[in-house]
């Protein structure tokens, strides 16, 4: 297929739906995500879609709500999801902070585990719901619509209250060079505060995320004890982490 081709495409599908993936785009044109990235870029630069992490939407459009970002990259949130669910074992006590991840790592625990959980993410507490052996606090503070969760001064003052086996955090951004970033400052200050009351903090990010960086800086990659992709472990994109002396799942 022509590169004018492949743009017509894209343009077709982003009219049509308002957003799409990188991974949809690249089934639906039998190409890879590399190329759509590539074309996408191109697109973006002449004003005709705005690329966004992990695809790209309209011109038009509002930017992606929580729950759009809920319904991306399903298959490898389920991946991301189980290998995190292995970590919990042991475990007595949990900080779980943001992110859409983290939907599908909580819908993913044993209806019949047993711990306690701290956590900002107020979307996850209809999903536990049904956890009876489940402890549950949730830390308060500001509420942030768009990623539902609470923030700010109170979150950060609550969370220093508390100490956690393991911490679980939502990446916005990884980068082999920068480090963990965020893209607000009040959510990145938060995983400062959970990090530092935690025993052993666990990163989970999709491959969407590697080697790219948002404006808030969190931590170095050598704080981190593990990151978890949908990614083999033994996968060439994961070769820029392991000089840290991390685990990698």
């Amino acid at each position: 297929m022509l590169k004018e081709e492949r743009f017509d495409h894209i343009l077709k599908v982003i009219k049509a739906t308002n957003k799409a993936s990188f991974e949809e785009l690249a089934l639906s044109l039998n190409v890879s995500e590399d190329t759509v990235r590539r074309d996408i870029e191109v697109l973006a630069k002449s004003g005709l879609l705005v690329k966004v992490r992990g695809g790209a939407i309209s011109p038009s459009a509002s930017p992606l709500s929580f729950q759009d970002r809920a319904d991306m990259f399903p298959d490898a949130k389920k991946v991301i999801a189980l290998k995190a669910q292995q970590q919990l074992l042991g475990a007595k006590t949990v900080f779980i902070d943001g992110g859409t991840t983290m939907l599908a790592f909580v819908s993913s625990i044993p209806i019949d585990a047993s711990f306690r959980l701290i956590t900002n993410n107020i979307a996850l507490l209809s999903l536990l719901s049904a956890h009876h052996g489940i402890e549950v606090i949730v830390l308060g503070g500001n509420y942030n619509r768009s990623t539902q969760t609470n923030v700010g001064v109170q979150t950060c003052l609550e969370a220093q209250k508390y100490q956690a086996d393991v911490y679980f955090m939502g990446a916005c951004s990884i980068d082999s060079r920068i480090g963990i970033t965020a893209s607000i400052q009040d959510e990145g200050e938060v995983k400062k505060i959970l990090m530092a009351s935690a025993r052993k903090t666990i990163v989970l990010s999709n491959k969407e995320k590697l080697e790219t960086v948002d404006f808030f800086k969190v931590c170095e990659l050598s704080a981190i004890d593990t990151l978890i992709t949908d990614l083999p472990s033994n996968d060439p994109a994961l070769d820029n982490y392991r000089k840290f002396d991390i685990e990698i799942l």
